[in-house]
């Protein structure tokens, strides 16, 4: 999975975007570059896993980009389309 786009999902509720730098440690955490975190996502995007198929559309709110993050008590990582990817990129 390195430099691959996804979308992960914690234990407690997060969503987030990035690409993997170190997924070595799953499930209890995975480091990202370039994350980024969903604070709201729109009924346009068909529940948490439209994020990964077609990105935050409509009305999703989503956070400043930072170059790496490191998330904990992963619940899942999920690949990240192509037509997701330039909608994330664009936030």
């Amino acid at each position: 999975m390195s430099k691959k786009a996804v979308l992960v999902t914690t234990e407690f509720r997060g969503v987030f975007f990035g690409y993997v730098k170190e997924e070595g440690d799953l499930p209890e955490s995975i480091t990202l570059t370039k994350a980024r975190n969903c604070l709201y996502w729109s009924k346009d995007c068909s529940g948490f896993l439209g994020l990964a198929s077609v990105g935050p559309v409509g009305d999703s709110r989503i956070s400043a980009c930072v170059e790496e993050l490191k998330i904990y008590k992963i619940t899942s990582v999920t690949p990240i389309s192509e037509e997701a990817i330039k909608v994330w990129e664009s936030k």
